[in-house]
């Protein structure tokens, strides 16, 4: 069933949204895919907070026209499946995750902050650690120096007491 001119305005309005506050997009071709995969990689984009989309290559151009993803224009091609992500890393991650077990959905390329990605490029993208992963790394690391001079501080003072003890 083909889309009117005003719902095809909508569908590009909708994407043209999601996109405006992007960092990353992902393009992955689904032929051959089962529904119930189809399915499950939605849900697993779901949880992960992944706009993901099946959309007419025209229509995904419009939304990208005058944006930092316009460079993907040239990569439209065949029936693709759009994730798009706030997060960095999470529209990389959950297609690289789901083309692990399913070789039927393959990642044709992608976008980050205005940088083109080839298949390498988003499977690399995919194998950075979430922004969530990284601050309690971070917090890890600056709190690491604290809680050892604490250790050290207790070991002294156990060590003073049991010398008073004795």
């Amino acid at each position: 069933m083909s889309l009117n001119l005003n719902d095809k305005k909508a569908v590009v309005a909708e994407v043209s949204a999601q996109i405006a506050d992007a960092q990353t997009i992902v393009l992955a071709e689904y032929r051959g895919i089962q529904v119930g995969d189809m399915t499950r990689l939605r849900a697993s984009a779901r949880e992960n907070g992944v706009y993901m989309r099946v959309l007419k290559n025209t229509l995904a151009r419009r939304a990208v026209e005058g944006t930092a993803f316009a460079d993907l224009a040239s990569e439209m091609k065949g029936p693709l499946v759009y994730s798009i992500s706030k997060d960095a890393v999470a529209a990389a991650k959950v297609v690289q995750d789901f083309a692990k077990g399913n070789d039927k959905l393959v990642i044709k390329g992608g976008c980050y902050a205005g940088k083109m990605l080839d298949q390498g490029g988003v499977v690399a993208l995919a194998s950075i650690p979430s922004r969530e992963v990284l601050i309690s790394q971070l917090l890890g690391v600056m709190l690491a120096p604290v809680s050892g001079f604490a250790r050290a501080l207790a070991a002294l003072a156990e060590k003073n007491g049991g010398a008073e003890a004795a």
